[in-house]
């Protein structure tokens, strides 16, 4: 069966759950067969998939925007070293504080999507990143202030955006078909990252005036992202932010904090495995670059599929089965350590495909859950809680591995491995703590 949750109708206009997108009523109830709702179990319709995600205009957006971000995040430390001639403590420092004040912003975010607005949101955190690199472009060499000022609009738009994006596709897509087009998106974003990687490395080779150009280019993408995004006009009509209205906010205490320890698998490939493999092992650059390379293909490839493929799940069930197969591959690399140089750094590229199919488990689910179980008047602050948790994940991750690894790799992969079976469990017990509300609620 294809994905076709989102049934385009203009005798919907005026009718309650509804959202206006292109001047067109999108039903916000998903569609019955049988008795039953139709998932996207049999096979995957790319076009309905994309319709689901938001449409052509929007994917296309998702793309650019992507693009501009690999182009410039990855190496905007680097940018600061080479091109501003900031030391690397002081330019990290201002990074860092971009992060912190993006996730401070993040509330308001969720209430202006709580409002109604969805495509605004995602064009203003595109916006906003132009803003930055136009900072950054202008900064003379030497100023401090001015790059840390282009971080911190950088980071608010980094930080506004996974949310708001979140949120829209949630507006047009419903049940498991949302699932998809989540899915669908963290595939499209990490193409866009990739080919975004390796353009920049070609615009480093030119040296400074390259990494000047690669910036510029940045921002030329970000404001046509933006264009795109606006045009879409996708709002969540008044009528669809009152349905649920007597449901309470979803209890999302543990799940919050499971995140905060799930999240920590995305900094795995980019800076625990280049760590050990390196300084550990002694392994060649090649080994992370390829371990790299090889994570950012599996997503790519894989994340709808597999996030297809365990719709038949629950989402919590399936969120816990991410923490194990990541504990494991946590042990693995424990495992694979133990084997020295040689077959070490081998062993260790292997054991990180299980970790990537963990992560992919996980970001199919996570995000999923989280707008699954939150009422529509709500959706938008429950969706900024959980960009609060993962942003934290992912500004403390990298002290945390560093200080771990310092202990030696038991220390590192044992403390993984430990934190995230626990946080599995508390999600999988969770599941069993909801079933009896449900019941109990349904009795009364």
């Amino acid at each position: 069966m294809s994905i076709r949750s989102v049934i385009l109708s203009s005798s919907l206009v005026g009718r309650p759950g509804s959202a206006s997108v292109d001047g067109i009523r999108q039903s916000s109830r998903p569609v019955r067969a049988a008795g039953r709702t139709v998932d996207a179990m049999a096979t995957i319709d790319t076009r309905a998939l994309v319709r689901a995600s938001g449409g052509p205009r929007y994917a296309v957006a998702l793309a650019v925007d992507a693009l501009g971000t690999g182009l410039l995040r990855p190496f905007l430390l680097l940018y600061g070293v080479t091109v501003l001639g900031l030391s690397a403590p002081v330019a990290g420092v201002a990074m860092t504080a971009g992060v912190v004040v993006g996730l401070v912003c993040v509330p308001g975010v969720g209430r202006w999507l709580d409002r109604g607005a969805r495509s605004a949101v995602v064009a203003a955190s595109m916006l906003v990143r132009v803003v930055g690199v136009v900072l950054l472009v202008a900064t003379p060499a030497g100023n401090v202030w001015l790059f840390a000022a282009a971080a911190l609009f950088l980071g608010v738009g980094n930080q506004a955006w996974p949310a708001a994006h979140a949120a829209l596709v949630a507006t047009v897509a419903h049940g498991r078909d949302r699932d998809a087009a989540l899915a669908a998106g963290r595939a499209l974003r990490n193409a866009g990252l990739g080919a975004g990687a390796l353009l920049a490395t070609v615009c480093l080779a030119g040296g400074a005036a390259g990494s000047r150009v690669s910036a510029v280019v940045t921002g030329f993408a970000y404001l046509a992202a933006a264009g795109l995004a606006w045009s879409v006009r996708v709002r969540a009509h008044p009528a669809a932010a009152m349905e649920g209205n007597g449901e309470p906010a979803p209890r999302m205490g543990v799940l919050l904090a499971a995140n905060v320890i799930y999240v920590f698998c995305l900094n795995v490939p980019e800076i625990a495995l280049p760590l050990v493999l390196v300084t550990q092992l002694h392994a060649s650059p090649v080994w992370p670059a390829a371990v790299f390379v090889a994570n950012t293909v599996l997503v790519i490839t894989l994340q709808v599929p597999v996030t297809v493929l365990l719709s038949r799940f629950r989402r919590r069930i399936v969120l816990a089965l991410a923490g194990v197969v990541l504990a494991v591959s946590y042990l693995g690399f424990l495992v694979a350590m133990s084997l020295g140089q040689g077959w070490g750094a081998p062993a260790v590229a292997v054991v990180s495909v299980v970790c990537t199919v963990g992560e992919i488990v996980y970001a199919g689910s996570a995000t999923a859950l989280v707008a699954a179980r939150a009422p529509a008047r709500v959706l938008g602050r429950a969706l900024a809680r959980f960009q609060l948790s993962t942003g934290f994940g992912l500004a403390v991750s990298p002290a945390v591995i560093t200080a771990l690894a310092s202990h030696g790799p038991a220390v590192l992969w044992g403390g993984l491995a430990g934190a995230t079976l626990l946080s599995a469990s508390a999600v999988a017990v969770g599941t069993d703590r909801e079933s009896r509300e449900r019941r109990d609620h349904d009795r009364h």
